[in-house]
């Protein structure tokens, strides 16, 4: 019997312990051995919990517990969570977790320390096992491109402001739903998506950055005037994580990003998540599925629990010996090419497009495409550039929102295609 202790036994938590039960059978099969949870770790044992298993708020009754095999973290945070963990594996304990922010973090002074199986498919899109394809299943290729819708409550926000809603109150309706927090920052902020993009680059190119190196926009700025241009473009607005290889250098960035109606991607909806990813050998691939809720992350821990009984002792970030062919750098992001869309408003007079034009055109952008919106009293200038250098779009929005006749901030959004 393998025998589990679980920290922070809260929605995944007890989810992971009723499937454990409720599938012991097909489990047991598959592992070739049984798997039980025998402790839980708790904040407050005399709250109310619909799950059999003796509970202590001491996670070293489970740490250091010689009768433990695995300890499964699902307590969240940072620092907390990796003392844990960290006591975990110096006990000789293999562990799972399904802590995101823990691994954006930590993951490279965790994988030095893993002397045991260290297994965190849950830890990113929920129940879509994108670590394992990332992994084993496309170990054989150079990955070109990672690509991913990796947070729901962002997809569902954007695919409902599609039917004319007002973000504020798409919004407030994820949250009565469960979907978002009750201060929803981590999520519509990026941060969520950031973490989750970091981890499938440290598989993809062994890149140790922090969320703190990387371009992180979210979509708090996104109104129906966009939505209205994505449209009238054959465009759809995504949050996207995306990780790109180019020579040396690997871009890492999550923002709100315009891309064509065509695209695979594109076509998800609600709270799905996807995340597409192209390989030199094999091409792209695509991925797609539950991001999040109880039973879709206590799926991906119970798998990488299985694959622990079964004795499978994969690296954790997916590389035997270092990798060093070629030594990947984080590409600054003033460097980063791309598209770009821009909202501006302005008051209505003669001249306004002439000198905002000239101000893109010093500062080597060109304009691909335009529309004029007409509102109360002035008009919202709306513009696709052609391909540049983030740094030339941040100098050109600095000057031009110094115009007098410029009443709101300059709103962009990157174009990939």
């Amino acid at each position: 019997m393998v025998k589990i202790g679980i920290v922070g036994v809260g929605t995944v938590g007890e989810a992971v312990i009723k499937n454990l039960e409720k599938n012991k059978d097909l489990i047991k099969a598959r592992a070739g051995k049984e798997i039980k949870a025998i402790k839980g770790v708790v904040r407050d044992i005399n709250k109310k919990r619909d799950i059999d298993i003796p509970l202590t708020t001491d996670y070293k009754e489970v740490t250091r517990n010689p009768e433990i095999d695995i300890v499964v973290e699902l307590m969240g945070g940072v620092e907390s969570a990796y003392e844990v963990v960290k006591d975990a594996l110096l006990h000789n304990k293999a562990v799972v977790t399904a802590n995101k922010a823990l691994l954006a973090y930590h993951r490279f002074e965790l994988q030095k320390l893993a002397k045991t199986p260290f297994e965190y498919e849950a830890s990113v899109a929920g129940g879509i096992p994108i670590i394992k394809a990332l992994r084993d299943g496309l170990s054989a290729n150079h990955i070109l491109e990672i690509k991913g819708i990796i947070n729901g409550t962002c997809n569902y926000i954007l695919s409902e402001m599609k039917k004319g809603r007002d973000y504020k109150e798409v919004l407030k309706e994820a949250q009565q739903k469960g979907y978002a927090e009750a201060d929803p920052t981590f999520d519509v902020g990026g941060y969520d998506a950031a973490h989750k993009l970091l981890i499938l680059a440290s598989i993809a190119y062994n890149i140790d950055a922090k969320p703190e190196d990387i371009l992180i926009e979210g979509i708090e700025n996104i109104n129906l005037t966009d939505i209205e241009f994505a449209k009238e473009f054959g465009y759809e607005i995504k949050l996207l994580g995306i990780a790109k290889k180019t020579g040396s250098e690997i871009e890492l960035r999550v923002h709100p990003t315009l891309i064509r109606k065509e695209e695979m991607i594109s076509k998800v909806e609600g709270v799905m998540n996807a995340v597409s990813v192209i390989g030199d050998v094999v091409g792209e691939t695509m991925y797609y599925g539950p991001g999040a809720g109880g039973d879709a992350t206590a799926s991906a821990v119970i798998s990488d629990i299985i694959e622990i009984a079964r004795g499978n002792k994969n690296p954790m970030l997916g590389y035997k010996i270092p990798l060093e062919l070629e030594k990947l750098n984080l590409k600054p992001t003033e460097e980063i090419k791309s598209k770009y869309y821009l909202r501006i408003a302005v008051n209505d007079k003669l001249g306004v497009l002439e000198k905002i034009a000239n101000i893109l055109a010093t500062n080597n952008i060109s304009i691909e495409s335009f529309l004029q919106k007409p509102r109360n009293g002035y008009v919202k200038l709306l513009f696709a550039t052609h391909i540049c250098k983030e740094k030339e779009i941040k100098k050109a929005i600095d000057e031009i929102q110094k115009l007098d006749f410029v009443i709101k901030p300059v709103n962009y959004i990157r174009i990939e295609e």
